[in-house]
């Protein structure tokens, strides 16, 4: 903890894996919020797509506001949006009202996911970032490893309203360590006044750099794989291969070892063969991957641990692209990183949804049609690196 790069990428970690938690703690209870609530799976589903937009919509409202007032507090704000929400999703009595909640959380937790990129953007550059990156994903990552196990223990004992309320308790601590662990990295001398005229122009300018769009898109498809995961997974595996809850929950966490895994190994490949090879190969493997597990799977050899092996070694490869294509994005952009950091989240989460709407029109909860979804947007993935990326193209 000496290293105060290190404490910092824990902390930032700490909060990054909020949202996440938010979203893959809850999975296991989506059969029994359609029963308590009297909706259908779609119903419940909803859940998960309103907290999608709205938290990568609202990304854009936090990275102009933390660099006109500093990083800390819209992680403050954010998080007690994200808090009340949470209190009034455990009270809802509805689907509709548990629909709203969800939006509003995903509106507090975008600050979790725009802002401690900037600040990262702060403090480090190039293979410095990319480690501090994969610090951040150390913990983001024991995420899908440990929320869905949890959430199946909370249900256990109680139920999905039991899960909200230690969402709650865990978005109290992350006020904690905003207030009093986390130093504001943005010097008032650097700031800037949040104008629209400016945002327009930092916006046009963004989006007119070929590399910034195509980095983000690369990051934004690779998101995209995970929700159309996220989305179908508890119902293949619970239906399709009839694993209960807590089966679920440890295939889920297997799944998210080799993101894991290869994510603390961006930065050290980084350093030794340069961020942009690091990523050419890495996506490629991940699209060739995807799509090679797709065919087997439609081959008619659908064995879950086939399944299981084929997202590990594919998710391993994205693990190498993920902290690498978000700091490429942001390293030309100092000035303006927290709207860069910010409509950069929010392409991806947009992305991520509408991959989600798309895959949802040909998805019956089995796994030929989640890995053809997945290899889908991989593929996407590999397009968008080989339009913005000299060395992929050259190859």
């Amino acid at each position: 903890m000496r290293d105060p790069l290190f404490r910092m990428a824990l902390v930032l970690g700490l909060l990054s894996a909020v949202g996440p938690f938010a979203i893959d703690m809850y999975l296991p209870a989506l059969p029994q919020v359609a029963s308590d609530l009297g909706t259908t799976e779609s119903g419940a589903a909803l859940t998960l797509t309103a907290y999608f937009i709205v938290f990568g919509i609202s990304q854009m409202i936090y990275g102009p506001m933390a660099d006109a007032i500093g990083r800390k507090r819209p992680l403050m704000i954010g998080v007690g949006i994200f808090t009340l929400a949470t209190v009034a999703a455990s009270l809802a009595p509805t689907i509709g009202w548990l629909i709203t909640a969800r939006a509003v959380q995903g509106l507090g937790a975008a600050a979790l996911m725009a802002v401690p990129r900037a600040v990262i953007r702060d403090v480090a550059t190039g293979p410095a970032a990319a480690r501090v990156m994969a610090t951040i994903m150390i913990v983001i990552s024991i995420s899908p490893m440990l929320a869905p196990l949890t959430g199946s223990i909370v249900m256990a004992w109680g139920g999905w309203r039991e899960i909200f309320a230690i969402l709650a308790g865990a978005a109290l601590i992350s006020l904690a360590l905003i207030v009093f662990v986390l130093p504001e990295t943005l010097a008032p001398e650097n700031r800037k006044p949040v104008r629209a005229a400016a945002m327009a122009q930092g916006a046009r300018r963004l989006l007119s750099d070929r590399r910034f769009v195509g980095l983000t898109m690369i990051g934004g498809f690779g998101m995209a794989s995970f929700f159309v995961f996220i989305a179908s997974a508890s119902f293949v595996y619970t239906r399709q291969y009839g694993l209960s809850p807590t089966g679920f929950s440890l295939a889920f966490a297997a799944n998210a070892i080799g993101f894991f895994s290869a994510s603390q190994l961006a930065a050290k490949f980084a350093e030794k063969f340069g961020m942009e090879r690091v990523i050419s190969l890495a996506i490629t493997g991940f699209a060739g991957m995807a799509v090679l597990l797709s065919l087997i799977v439609w081959a008619g050899i659908d064995a879950l641990p086939v399944v299981m092996i084929g997202l590990f070694l594919a998710n391993a490869c994205l693990g190498l692209v993920m902290p690498t294509a978000m700091v490429m994005s942001l390293d030309p952009h100092p000035d303006i990183a927290g709207l860069a950091s910010s409509l950069g989240g929010t392409l991806q989460m947009l992305t991520g949804g509408l991959m989600i709407a798309l895959t949802s029109l040909f998805m019956n909860n089995t796994a030929q049609t989640m890995v053809a979804g997945i290899a889908l947007c991989a593929a996407l993935a590999w397009s968008a690196a080989a339009l913005s990326l000299p060395r992929l193209r050259l190859r």
